[in-house]
């Protein structure tokens, strides 16, 4: 079987980004925001919330990082993640502006994006190759 470790580094990269980010917000929102010089929303729950979000998605990229094959049914939602984020940033970028640095989380998470995809189709290689390990005790 073609080996999952390119797959696992990935998503090891992408729990640790998302978890990261995450805790960030949730610890330090205000200091980000002061030293980013963007203006906070109106009730600092609306970044909390969001960064628990994130968060929750860093462990889901974890349990794909440690069994991407048993777990491979949970990356559509990652790259659902991604196009929402970037979607957003997009609109806004276009519709009046964004602060920058939403710009470059949204470059990040297009990347991520497109790796995700690539992911799908090395797993799904990775299945075919090894059916008797395609299922959810698989590594």
């Amino acid at each position: 079987m073609k080996s999952l470790l390119p797959v696992r580094l990935l998503y090891a990269l992408a729990a640790a980004y998302d978890g990261l980010l995450g805790l960030a917000f949730l610890v330090a929102g205000p200091r980000i925001y002061g030293l980013t010089g963007i203006t906070p929303p109106n009730h600092w729950g609306y970044v909390h919330f969001a960064a628990g979000v994130l968060v929750i998605f860093g462990l889901m990229f974890l349990a794909i990082a440690l069994k991407p094959l048993a777990n491979r049914n949970l990356i559509v939602y990652g790259i659902l993640l991604k196009v929402c984020y970037v979607g957003v940033v997009v609109w806004y970028s276009y519709a009046g502006g964004i602060p920058p640095m939403w710009k470059y989380f949204a470059a990040a998470d297009t990347l991520f994006g497109v790796l995700f995809i690539w992911s799908l189709f090395a797993l799904k290689a990775a299945a075919s190759a090894s059916p008797a390990k395609a299922g959810p005790a698989a590594a």
